[in-house]
């Protein structure tokens, strides 16, 4: 027994959980449909709209069965900002967790925020506030680019766009107190933090997704910097297993990217 829990460490994991065999179950029903088509997908008690399958999948082994996004509180009334919801699935997982939070939720493109508001609507998820915005470190709005099936860059020249724009910083500093600061949107992170970085005394705890990308600089020691400077602790890991790193250069193969970290940051 102990050899097969040795060999299937991973998939033991899975199936000791009820997320975890959802998971497997959802990868099953949805990992081999071709990329980019809507398609319904049902998950415990919701279904939402998703344009492209393989990445809720991702999403969903994120947020349900690894729980990056779990923190702890005292307040009855936890509030989260949620900055690059897209479709909601954090949404869900937060509103599961926290039943009384108030949330605010920005989503930069327009097209992904109103299945976001539909998916919402649809499962009678209240008491969320959607900004269909980017985050950003001014209101002049902010260019962005297509990258692959499921994200968009600052840096990517393809099918570039202006979007609206709001400095996340006027945002934070109207809250006495923010219980969750969640921020995936894709390479904007490091400006956004460093010109926040006199407004985080009040945040509790963090998720950054930090992102490098290709033929610019490597930024993640100015994020730190921000995070130690804000009395922050922290962990970073990787979603990837990179084999020999030195000469393998690439996040998965990928040709705008090449380094996707997790930093999970927060307080003692």
């Amino acid at each position: 027994m102990w050899v097969f829990r040795f060999l299937f460490t991973e998939t033991v994991r899975l199936l000791r959980s009820a997320e975890g065999r959802r998971l497997v179950w959802l990868a099953f029903l949805y990992g081999d449909r071709p990329r980019n088509q809507p398609v319904d997908v049902k998950f415990g008690r919701y279904t939402f709209r998703v344009p492209d399958a393989l990445s809720f999948v991702w999403q969903f082994r994120e947020i349900f069965v690894d729980e990056f996004y779990h923190f702890s509180t005292k307040s009855a009334q936890p509030v989260i900002f949620d900055c690059g919801t897209n479709v909601g699935t954090s949404i869900a997982y937060f509103h599961q967790t926290y039943p009384n939070a108030r949330i605010v939720a920005f989503e930069a493109d327009e097209h992904i925020s109103a299945i976001l508001q539909n998916n919402l609507k649809q499962n009678q998820i209240s008491n969320v506030e959607v900004i269909t915005k980017a985050v950003w470190t001014n209101q002049e709005g902010i260019w962005f680019g297509s990258d692959q099936s499921d994200s968009a860059s600052i840096f990517s020249e393809t099918d570039r766009k202006l979007v609206p724009s709001i400095r996340l910083r006027d945002y934070l500093l109207r809250e006495p107190r923010i219980d969750m600061l969640k921020m995936d949107i894709e390479g904007a992170e490091t400006a956004v933090l460093t010109d926040c970085r006199d407004a985080l005394a009040h945040v509790q705890t963090m998720f950054v997704e930090f992102h490098a990308y290709l033929n610019h600089p490597q930024t993640l020691a100015e994020v730190v910097q921000v995070l130690e400077e804000s009395g922050f602790r922290y962990y970073i890991n990787t979603s990837q297993y990179r084999h020999a790193p030195l000469i393998n250069h690439r996040y998965r193969g990928n040709d705008s990217m090449d380094l996707q970290l997790n930093i999970f940051a927060y307080r003692n």
